[in-house]
């Protein structure tokens, strides 16, 4: 144990880092209780489940609905909510909360969470995003109800179905209650609920302070327009805030969206998507392929049958991933599109990176390019390990598992449940290692150094 002092020593990466060893180890005893399974699991299982959740990827050894009863999947639930919001963000606001404050070093720690400047702000702002969290999450619930009227379940399936669904779509988790995700019969053809995930999973993959500054924008207006109505006060229209970094985000997403749906359509219009017998079911799969691939990790289509191009354009989505400060993984998408940037100015000679007006910080290129690294660096060392320890199985396909589990995804292309127990083992570090960022891990293993007061002269050396 952790003395009280030594405790407090703590950096943020090593809290952050411990806490999400803590809640998953936390989580595979809960899953082991009489009750919560059906026959019984391994703890290698229930680690892997535990993990799986709380790391909100979704890859699965043991089939969530046939294996878990209800009170097992609502543990599951829990897991992946608290997982999708962050540990940082349950235990700072809490403690605040019960605490009656916090400290000056506390707030700092939250301060990057939620994008604010003044640290006055840092937990209201945090109440925010719970209120806003589960504000969306109960429109999601409402909507994909509403939208099970010819799902064959009775009203109980449906409310928990629906709770389920929209939790695991905003935290970008892609656990699903039935056997086969939205691949299942039962809701393999219902759109409407397909296009709700969809949204829910791209609302939770924008990251928090984007969210923030939308609903920041949407109540000042209300509160504006009430002042307006009711005390007869000039109506002023708030307008959005956009930050450089939410221009970035936004493009970005709209922009691998488009590629993704696109090439999603035409590698596969007479591959997996002939299932469908409407163009507008065929776009509708193809979108959704696309954004699922970007974290969410739901399936409304045989990711074992998907062609060569197709699994290559996902295991590309999937390492980018989701936004910053949001509840998906990969690389992120400024990272990737401060290196097309990066990629764009050396070309035309030019040494700075310069976007609306801003030019991109040179800290900024170096983390971004040192998160491309190591991911690329972990991902073929674990798919190398895998290979050794899988040695019956394709290559391609731990390669599309591990890229998976790094980027926090859950897309399987069927390999996952029939892992040995190393390679499940070696697959919860990677979820584990892939969700706190390898970056992080490494910085709390690391001792950090003062600021220098000298420098040495800069040296040209050659590249190419």
């Amino acid at each position: 144990m952790l003395s009280g002092n030594k405790f407090l020593k703590l950096g943020p990466a090593q809290l952050f880092v411990l806490s999400f060893i803590s809640i998953s180890v936390l989580g595979s005893f809960l899953l082991l209780l009489p009750g919560v399974t059906k026959e019984g699991i391994s703890y290698v299982d229930a680690l892997f489940t535990a993990t799986s959740a709380v790391c909100v990827t979704g890859l699965n050894v043991v089939d969530t609905e046939f294996t878990f009863t209800l009170l097992g999947q609502i543990i599951i639930l829990s897991l992946i909510q608290i997982g999708g919001l962050g540990i940082m963000t349950f235990t700072t606001y809490f403690s605040y909360f019960f605490k009656g404050g916090s400290s000056y070093k506390n707030q700092l720690l939250v301060k990057d969470i939620t994008n604010e400047n003044n640290l006055d702000n840092v937990f209201s702002a945090l109440k925010s995003i719970l209120i806003i969290t589960f504000l969306i999450e109960g429109i999601g619930f409402l909507l994909i109800y509403t939208s099970l009227s010819k799902a064959g379940l009775d009203f109980w399936e449906r409310v928990f179905f629906s709770v389920f669904h929209s939790v695991s779509s905003f935290c970008n988790a892609g656990f699903s209650t039935l056997s086969g995700s939205l691949y299942d019969i039962r809701i393999r053809f219902n759109f409407p609920v397909h296009l709700i995930m969809s949204f829910l999973i791209i609302l939770g993959g924008l990251g928090f302070p984007i969210i923030f500054n939308i609903w920041k924008l949407i109540t000042t207006n209300v509160s504006n327009l009430y002042r307006r109505i009711f005390k007869h006060e000039k109506y002023a229209f708030a307008r959005l805030d956009v930050s450089v970094n939410t221009h970035l985000v936004i493009r970005t997403t709209i922009l691998l969206l488009l590629i993704g749906t696109l090439s999603f359509y035409f590698f596969e219009k007479d591959g997996v998507l002939t299932e469908y017998s409407t163009t507008f079911g065929k776009w509708t799969a193809a979108f959704f392929g696309s954004v699922t691939s970007r974290t969410a990790g739901f399936n409304s289509t045989d990711t074992a049958a998907l062609s060569l191009p197709t699994s290559l354009m996902l295991i590309s989505l999937m390492w980018i991933g989701a936004s910053p400060a949001s509840t998906g993984g990969g690389i992120k998408t400024t990272t990737f599109a401060i290196a097309v940037m990066n990629f764009y100015s050396l070309v035309r000679g030019k040494k700075n990176i310069e976007f609306k007006g801003r030019e991109i910080s040179q800290h900024s290129v170096s983390k971004a390019f040192a998160q491309m690294t190591l991911a690329i660096i972990f991902i073929m060392v674990i798919t190398f390990v895998m290979i050794l320890i899988e040695n019956n199985k394709e290559p391609m396909d731990l390669l599309f598992e591990t890229v998976s589990a790094y980027s926090t995804v859950g897309l399987s292309r069927n390999v996952t449940p029939f892992l040995s127990d190393s390679g499940k083992l070696v697959i919860t570090l990677t979820m584990f290692v892939g969700r706190v960022s390898l970056f992080t891990v490494l910085t709390a293993l690391t001792k950090r150094v003062n600021l220098s007061l000298y420098r040495y002269p800069s040296e040209e050396l050659l590249i190419n």
